[in-house]
């Protein structure tokens, strides 16, 4: 049976995509370290598909670890990493160094034996750019990008990103491995816990429960969501389904559609059927002095839709209803 090892499997979008792969066929391995991972997300996909998924928990930096399931692979997903602003704020250390040697493991023996490999990047690695380019109004693979000072924490998870996306490159270029690096714009859907500062699960989690619904900042800053299961999609076909191959290439994975998260927030409220205030919460309260955010991440995506054919399926409204129902069902008791 065909072999996929995925990296952080146990995860939000690793979830989706390993019960995706399964139901294809696929044997799966998995690695993850359950730090943000949760081994609930797998249970019922070790029940349905017996003897088809496998579970390792280790951490993508031991490079034993790696090497050996990576080895003989028909495809890898890199999807490790630290997950969530606060999170990134409060280990730093971590947020580079799991970065960095993970994928570093991962490449080398991907390179050496010539295995697919997907590296998943972020939308973040565009910083502050729509700030000098004002006339951007969509964000594409080929433009400069702009990050801040690494002495500012903010930018950490960027910086360690944007270095794996040229470690993927460099090998590709270099020693033509079959590498192909996605840019991931703001993901939600099922599974997606509301810990780590996600902001539709905490503003979901809130409404439902009668608490004051956080925005941070002022709430004019603008944001696309995309459903997991598109994203997954869009990788899955990527790496296993393309009608070219993807070698070298960087792809956007998100929705063009944007919303101000003031306009988030309401359109939550209303469909929560909440009573819900709304509450500014400013960014030095929430992430410590001279945090930066973004005022616009929207991505382009004509490239992925060019290359595969692909577009988002699922509305905003679809989303927030699914995440609604969603929480509804975790919450024990809820209030609106």
């Amino acid at each position: 049976m065909r072999n996929i090892l995925v990296t952080g499997g146990a995860g939000f979008i690793g979830s989706h995509l390993v019960e995706t792969l399964l139901k294809a066929g696929y044997h799966v391995s998995v690695l993850d370290n359950l730090s943000t991972g949760h081994l609930g997300n797998l249970a019922y996909l070790m029940e349905t598909f017996p003897g088809q998924l496998s579970f390792v928990q280790g951490n993508v930096e031991d490079k034993s670890t790696v090497q050996s399931l990576a080895s003989g692979k028909e495809a890898i997903y890199h999807l490790a990493s630290v997950v969530g602003v606060k999170r990134v704020l409060q280990e730093p250390l971590a947020t580079v160094l799991e970065g960095l040697r993970g994928v570093d493991y991962v490449l080398e023996v991907a390179a050496r034996e010539g295995i697919p490999t997907l590296v998943a990047s972020t939308s973040e690695v565009y910083g502050r750019l729509q700030e000098v380019l004002p006339d951007v109004t969509s964000l594409s693979e080929d433009l400069p990008l702009l990050l801040g000072s690494p002495a500012k924490h903010r930018w950490v998870y960027a910086i360690t990103k944007l270095a794996k996306e040229a470690l993927a490159i460099a090998y590709h270029r270099e020693q033509g491995a079959p590498f192909v690096v996605v840019r991931f714009f703001n993901t939600v859907g099922p599974r997606q816990s509301a810990a780590y500062g996600m902001v539709i699960p905490n503003m979901v989690k809130a409404a439902l429960t009668g608490e004051p619904i956080p925005i941070y900042g002022d709430g004019e800053q603008r944001r696309s969501f995309l459903h997991v299961s598109d994203a997954v999609e869009a990788i899955y076909r990527l790496l296993l389904d393309s009608p070219q191959p993807p070698w070298g290439e960087i792809f956007n994975i998100g929705n063009p559609i944007e919303i101000s998260i003031r306009a988030l927030a309401e359109k939550i409220k209303t469909l929560a059927g909440s009573s819900s205030t709304l509450q500014f919460i400013p960014y030095e309260e929430a992430y410590g002095e001279g945090f930066e955010d973004m005022r616009v991440r929207t991505p382009n995506i004509t490239k992925i839709s060019t290359w595969i054919g692909w577009t988002p399926k699922k509305s905003l409204d679809e989303i927030l209803i699914e995440t609604i129902t969603y929480y509804k069902q975790t919450i024990p008791s809820h209030t609106a």
